[in-house]
């Protein structure tokens, strides 16, 4: 499903024109991304959780050129499902 998807069944199921939803789905989105930027993690209940996860450092291999690359410590984004969302997926 994508974001068009998204705001067109919820304008149909709410009765709000597309523009608003949109700009309202576009903010939200905005809002996440932001504050995992800033570290902070955002909780939905009953969704879930957007979170920000540490990845140490680590070594690899550059097998063409037969070198040791030293990947350095960072963060990622991540999403961790509500039990009662991974209940209904099942």
């Amino acid at each position: 499903m994508t974001k068009a998807e998204i705001v067109r069944e919820i304008a149909q199921s709410t009765g709000i024109d597309k523009a608003s939803v949109l700009e309202t789905v576009e903010k939200f989105m905005d809002t996440v991304k932001d504050s995992l930027a800033n570290g902070e993690n955002v909780y939905l209940r009953g969704f879930g959780s957007f979170i920000v996860k540490t990845r140490s450092e680590k070594t690899a291999r550059n097998i063409s050129k037969n070198t040791v690359i030293i990947i350095p410590e960072h963060k990622i984004p991540a999403f961790k499902p509500a039990k009662v969302f991974m209940e209904q997926v099942k």
